[in-house]
């Protein structure tokens, strides 16, 4: 199906805490296995055989032709996954064996499957210190062995011993920065970046274990230099030579996903146990390429995880469970209904493309208040909107409205007053107050909102949030926050504490937002008290007491004007229908506060990947949805239209059974 899911291909339910599909701190994971691998190599030497497998899996697919996409390294869903084929072997198979680095029980061994290709294919091995560069020596030398013409450049005076020796046994080239082998002869940098621009002559594979979770900081000299070739030879697609990078991209901030120098994009990251920060974390997360874990049979911490990356098989678990097939019994009521206040004159056609987010991703109504020349064009694309307000499930705020526009501004100011539930100050920051809950809001202007219902506030609403909190109110999670980096800034300036010396000497603007967009996320949720979506390439999600959800946003094409429009329409049906689902639930007693906020970010998650997938169908990109993946232009227009299948993807992938 694409390259949509590549966390792992198959639906899981149970998710929250599933080591594939969650990151923990790098010292947390550390800890967990240190008790483990003390005083054995067996997992090191299962890990160097998951990075092979998955090195011969990319050479099969011959040498790289620039300009064309390549097919990544994930296995199709026909396909047993490597997840699956990797965790831990008893006895981990020796690498002198030539049956080390075959893949499944239906493929035979690298040299039988392609052999003109894999029989001398150039391999680059990026080596540094520590267990990464042992991993990646020791998967050299299994791919020498199969074949393979392998050179390694060390970036480290201590590379591994008895990795580097098994990898020169098997007949690996080795060129050093700093290193002096046993035999007293030195390898100078100069001699191991030339290593490098002669691998680039010909093109191939690039194994890159230059640092682990380990390490902090950018990449040293050393290592910069080696990878300053690789770099300029272009983004992945676009260049001679494919590359995997071992556990994580060396450089990428392990935790939280920042990057502070020079980063060998990778066009398929092999990673142990359990997913790190920089594999969810933007920008981190847009150089890992397609990313795979492979569990060794190592503990996962059992802490909190801090961000996970729902699989979309479980994302169309969500969906299916919010916005359900309508059964015998429903009607329009009971499948949800949005209430739109969007467009101004400034901004008409906002209106339009939220209305049909909403109305095609399965709202049974939506209720539209707007400007008449609004309703006239909404009405002339989507006559099933009501354009007039009424009970409604959730609100869609802000979509197309001008904050200049005094008098849209004003009515939208007053719908959302009384959805918001007042604060206290403790100490400069703003702290929930807890003497009032969603239950005893009042419905106010909003026609006949229920009490607690869940609000997109989107585009020009956000601005008019900000004015409201400095009034003493407060969001609570079902308020749904959907900035932009440039938007995210201009909130975090407004909201931001301004006892906190660290805020009051670095102002955010959009460069800081998209080089910190983990913290800028964190940071408003925790000011304003709402489920925060910080829309990019890699969309974040953070609510109150939960960890941060990565969810991928569709090929670059979306980025067109109106996109956001149709993601809050879709937005508002997938929380309209949790909100349904709420009601009918509370009347029988069977659920709770954490529960309900549990779904709605289950659903906003669900509802960010619907859209993306939409993108991907618009521009004929069916199931890949990643950027730089090819396909042509769209308009919000076709992003709209192309919901349908987008929704049968996701409910093809739910349906696909668990292993």
């Amino acid at each position: 199906m694409g390259q949509v899911s590549d966390l792992n291909d198959f639906a899981r339910s149970d998710d929250v805490t599933d080591p594939t599909t969650c990151a923990w701190p790098a010292q947390e994971i550390a800890a967990a296995e240190a008790p483990v691998t003390a005083g054995t190599d067996r997992y090191m030497r299962a890990a160097a055989h998951a990075v092979a497998r998955a090195a011969l899996r990319e050479l099969r697919q011959g040498p790289v032709v620039p300009g064309v996409a390549a097919s990544l390294a994930r296995p199709s869903s026909a396909s047993p996954s490597l997840t699956h084929l990797a965790g831990p072997p008893a006895s981990p198979a020796s690498p002198v064996s030539p049956a080390a680095p075959t893949g499944t029980s239906g493929e035979a061994a690298g040299t039988h499957m392609s052999p003109g290709w894999i029989s001398g294919a150039p391999v680059l091995l990026l080596v540094g210190g520590g267990h990464n560069g042992a991993d990646t020596l020791l998967a050299g030398g299994l791919l020498s062995h199969s074949g393979c013409a392998v050179t390694a450049v060390l970036a480290t005076e201590h590379p591994h011993p008895v990795a580097l020796e098994e990898a020169r046994s098997h007949g690996v080239t080795v060129y050093g920065a700093g290193y002096r082998s046993d035999g007293a002869e030195d390898w100078d940098s100069a001699e191991a970046v030339a290593a490098v621009e002669a691998f680039l002559a010909r093109g191939g594979l690039v194994l890159d274990g230059l640092t682990g979770i380990g390490a902090t900081g950018p990449l040293r000299p050393d290592a910069v230099a080696l990878i300053a070739p690789l770099v300029a030879a272009g983004a992945p697609g676009r260049r001679p030579l494919r590359v995997i990078a071992v556990d994580l991209p060396s450089g990428t901030g392990v935790d939280d996903g920042t990057v502070d120098g020079p980063v060998l994009a990778a066009d398929c990251t092999v990673t142990f146990t359990c997913l790190k920060g920089c594999l969810c974390l933007p920008p981190a997360r847009h150089l890992c390429g397609a990313v795979e874990v492979v569990p060794l049979g190592l503990p996962a911490p059992t802490s909190r995880p801090i961000a996970r990356r729902p699989v979309d098989g479980a994302l169309g678990d969500y969906l299916t469970r919010v916005v359900p097939e309508p059964g015998a019994d429903d009607h329009k009521y009971t499948r949800g209904v949005v209430g739109l206040w969007a467009g101004s004159e400034t901004y008409p056609g906002a209106a339009v493309l939220a209305a049909s987010g909403a109305v095609l991703a399965g709202a049974g109504m939506v209720r539209l208040t707007a400007p008449r020349r609004v309703e006239d064009l909404v009405l002339a694309t989507r006559p099933e909107v009501v354009p007039a307000a009424g009970r409604s499930q959730a609100l869609v705020l802000g979509p197309g409205v001008d904050p200049a526009d005094t008098v849209r501004a004003d009515e939208l100011r007053e719908v959302l007053r009384p959805t918001l539930a007042p604060a206290r100050d403790s100490g400069g920051g703003r702290v929930a107050d807890g003497a009032r809950t969603g239950e005893e809001a009042s419905d106010g202007a909003t026609g006949a909102v229920p009490a607690g219902a869940p609000a997109v506030v989107d585009a020009g609403a956000l601005s008019i949030l900000t004015e409201l909190l400095d009034e003493g109110l407060r969001c609570t999670p079902r308020h749904v926050l959907t900035p932009h980096a440039g938007e995210a800034a201009a909130l975090l300036t407004a909201l931001a504490d301004s006892g906190t010396p660290e805020e009051t000497a670095r102002q955010w603007n959009r460069e800081r937002v998209e080089a910190h967009p983990a913290h800028a996320v964190r940071e408003i949720c925790r000011l304003s008290g709402a489920t925060v979506l910080l829309k990019g390439a890699t969309t974040l999600i953070a609510a109150p007491h939960h960890p941060l959800v990565s969810v991928d946003s569709g090929p670059g094409w979306m980025a067109t004007a109106g996109s956001g429009d149709v993601l809050a329409g879709v937005l508002g049906a997938v929380l309209a229908g949790a909100a349904a689902r709420w009601e009918r639930e509370a009347a029988r007693a069977a659920t709770g506060a954490d529960s309900a906020q549990g779904v709605l970010v289950d659903s906003v998650a669900a509802g960010v990947r619907l859209h993306a997938l939409a993108g991907a169908y618009a521009a004929a990109m069916p199931g890949a949805g990643v950027v730089g993946a090819g396909g042509h232009p769209v308009a919000a227009l076709d992003i709209a239209a192309a919901l349908g299948p987008a929704r049968l993807e996701l409910n093809w992938l739910q349906a696909v059974p668990h292993h």
